[in-house]
């Protein structure tokens, strides 16, 4: 698989099959994208990986959470801006009425909704999970580093012909992912990522995104 195809192929996938992810791909995924771009080379990600009983653990104290209706951990960072503006609201606005509409789930159906998202807390039936930290002494730069070595493994996971989806809703269950993976008290959990073969069966769609007029301008000489 090419780097243009990778890149093409990779979405976030929201459902996956009961088929382990050897370690030895897992370790090879990781060890390459560790040549991630950072400045000054500093790395700023610490990755903790669940498969086995550790993830099922954590998925049983998650659904858990769910039945008892626990209320949500407060956020550690702000996901999107109270207020989003044009075009970012509208994007928002359409990713989600493609999404519930590839469920059968109408917009006005708010249980339906919040059904589906329980779903993050079971990784989508992943056999593999990711979890991303950073320190909270570091900055945005340090946060944008975090990202490509994000996308970075992504892309890897595609040329093992595996799938992922990132999920920063982890960061509302962070203290049960914690009672887990006992991170430092100096870490921020930023999100998690299911990894798997995809279940091809299940519902699924393509978000599109913005021309390039939208979001590129060529300054030609």
């Amino acid at each position: 698989m090419d780097v243009y195809e990778a890149v093409t192929s990779r979405r976030a996938v929201r459902g996956f099959i009961d088929r382990p992810v050897p370690r030895q791909v897992l370790e090879r995924v990781l060890s390459a994208a560790a040549w991630a771009p950072s400045g000054s080379n500093l790395q700023p990600w610490r990755i903790y990986v669940l498969t086995g009983r550790p993830l099922a653990e954590l998925k049983e104290l998650a659904g858990g959470r769910v039945s008892a209706k626990d209320p949500w951990d407060e956020r550690e960072y702000e996901m999107y801006p109270s207020t989003l503006k044009s075009p970012y609201r509208e994007r928002r606005s359409a990713f989600g009425a493609e999404r519930y509409s590839a469920l059968g789930i109408a917009r006005e159906d708010w249980e339906a909704r919040q059904r589906a998202a329980v779903a993050n807390w079971g990784c989508f039936g992943a056999p593999a999970a990711l979890f991303c930290y950073i320190d909270r002494d570091l900055g945005r730069p340090q946060w944008s580093d975090v990202g490509m070595f994000l996308q970075t493994v992504m892309l890897l996971l595609r040329a093992e012909g595996l799938h992922s989806c990132p999920q920063m809703a982890w960061s509302v269950y962070r203290k049960t992912v914690a009672e887990v993976l006992s991170p430092p008290d100096d870490l921020i959990l930023f999100c998690g990522m299911s990894i798997g073969f995809e279940d091809t069966t299940a519902p699924s769609t393509r978000t599109g995104r913005a021309p390039l007029a939208e979001t590129v301008t060529f300054v030609d000489g």
